[in-house]
């Protein structure tokens, strides 16, 4: 991504605040500039001696760790007190750690972000920028000469192909906006009580195992709909079938990884934090960031505007959020 775009993106922010400014897949729009001046980071008013960052669980630390321990460097010159790398093998490790102190902030997956923030008050204060974008979209796929399906809710009552039982895209965002929307009713509080609502309410459903299992079900005529990202047919399907699909909706974003801080951080930490991590947005450091996950640059955001349209629809899925942290742990 061009330099003056990112260093465009995070001026914008700093002058109009992150409580005004909405996060949206538009952002590729921002004007761009040459003069953004460095945050100065004064290790003086900084009030604890270390801190401890976990990372999204791997499971081969081995080959993380190398990445982290380059951001853990960069970030002990920058701030001027210590700082340790924590590379776990499932999420659970790190909610604990910030309940009771052992971890201050951790880059996350946009679900076990919204399950750290509900159980621990952990909240996020930077989002990944990746292609230009902090989201993609939820999209409903069905036959281009199927015209019976024309909105979420006509999937009601249909065979549908879901991604996995944990997909953003392809399970959270559609079944969490027809049971929140009132199309769905779940009857209990339990991952059974979900399971039966899916069973009730659609003539059969599956769990295709990602996007282009979902679209291959649809093409061979296996199901009438297919549940997922907006991408999904370019990246994955020749251009004849796609000639054969449509979308039906876009459902709506699926936010990206996220930066949280635990919620006993000063601000005046939290801001001298922030302020080196968007560092990274520049080219003498953003081979730190690319490296780790891929993202182009951070931006400021809130837990509230960026994942928290998203953590209502977790929410509204009855049990769904251990299915959640299974599906990343990587001890089992």
């Amino acid at each position: 991504m061009n330099q003056n775009i990112i260093l465009a993106l995070v001026a914008v922010f700093a002058i109009v605040g992150v409580s005004t400014l909405a996060v949206s897949s538009t952002m590729m729009s921002a004007p761009t500039t040459t003069e953004v001046e460095y945050v100065t980071v004064d290790a003086n008013t900084i009030d604890v001696d270390s801190l401890t960052i976990g990372f999204i669980p791997v499971e081969k630390a081995d080959e993380l760790t190398p990445k982290a321990e380059v951001l853990e460097k960069f970030l002990e010159s920058e701030l001027g007190i210590d700082v340790e790398i924590v590379v776990p093998t499932n999420y659970e490790a790190i909610i604990e750690g910030m309940r009771f102190g052992h971890i201050d902030a951790a880059f996350m997956d946009t679900g076990p972000a919204w399950i750290t923030h509900e159980r621990t008050g952990a909240e996020a204060v930077l989002a990944e920028l990746v292609k230009g974008k902090v989201n993609y979209q939820a999209t409903v796929w069905t036959s281009a000469d199927n015209d019976s399906i024309n909105t979420i809710e006509d999937t009601v009552g249909k065979r549908v192909a879901f991604t996995s039982i944990t997909g953003s895209s392809g399970f959270v965002r559609p079944m969490g906006t027809l049971v929140t929307d009132g199309h769905i009713n779940i009857e209990g509080n339990d991952i059974v009580a979900l399971e039966q609502a899916l069973a009730n309410n659609f003539e059969s459903y599956t769990f295709a195992g990602g996007y282009k299992a979902a679209l291959n079900l649809l093409l061979k005529g296996d199901v009438d709909v297919a549940f997922g990202s907006d991408i999904a047919p370019k990246k994955y399907l020749s251009l004849e079938d796609q000639a054969k699909l449509r979308p039906v909706t876009t459902i709506g974003p699926v936010p990206s990884h996220v930066f949280m801080v635990s919620s006993s951080m000063s601000d005046v930490t939290k801001d001298n934090l922030v302020s080196s991590l968007i560092k990274l947005n520049y080219d003498e450091h953003n081979s730190i960031l690319t490296d780790l996950y891929g993202a182009q640059a951070l931006v400021p955001t809130t837990t509230t505007m960026h994942i928290g349209e998203f953590g209502t629809f977790i929410d509204a899925l009855t049990g769904l959020d251990q299915k959640i942290l299974d599906k990343y742990d990587k001890s089992k």
